[in-house]
């Protein structure tokens, strides 16, 4: 089994919400915490699921979503 990259997006979030991420410069977890919870959601092929996964990603790595948008 391939190890994830340092920083890599989280094993689980689906192609549709990796797309989203990337059509905003996204290509790793640390570059998430510059958005909302909102602004995420409203990324074309984002969902609450995806949401999840990053959120936990985050908080494993003492990071989280910003509070402001």
């Amino acid at each position: 089994m391939k190890e994830q990259p340092e920083g890599a997006l989280p094993k689980g979030i689906s192609k549709p919400a990796q797309r989203a991420l990337a059509s905003v410069g996204v290509s790793r977890l640390d570059q998430v915490t510059r958005f909302t919870e909102a602004q995420l959601m409203a990324l074309h092929g984002m969902g609450p699921k995806a949401i999840g996964i990053i959120k936990a990603a985050l908080e494993a790595e003492g990071k989280s979503l910003s509070k402001d948008g």
